[in-house]
């Protein structure tokens, strides 16, 4: 149950650093209200993650969600780049995560 918790924390950090773009440098309300809501589940569902998964190990698979997601995002969203290169990056980090998680009891 952890990992789905932290999983759902990976996403909503997702919806809060997706968020900080839309929100203007904070001037604008909905976006802002938004992310700011995001940015509290993501670190609440993390504490609660916390009480069984190891901090370490917790904290870059949380991070790692958050990069990927974002990443995918800014592609598919903002027209970011897609090169093969930083596809490759990305595929490490989820290499990492899924390291991470084969390397962890709980």
């Amino acid at each position: 149950m952890a990992w789905l918790i932290l999983a759902l924390a990976g996403l909503a950090e997702v919806g809060w650093a997706v968020g900080l773009k839309y929100t203007a440098g904070f001037t604008r309300l909905w976006p802002t209200l938004g992310t700011v809501a995001s940015m509290v589940v993501s670190l609440w569902l993390l504490g609660v993650a916390l009480k069984t998964l190891p901090l370490g190990t917790a904290y870059a698979v949380w991070t790692g969600i958050g990069t990927i997601g974002t990443a995918v995002l800014g592609i598919l969203l903002l027209g970011e780049s897609a090169a093969p290169l930083r596809l490759a990056c990305i595929a490490l980090i989820v290499a990492g995560i899924v390291g991470l998680k084969l390397a962890t009891p709980a």
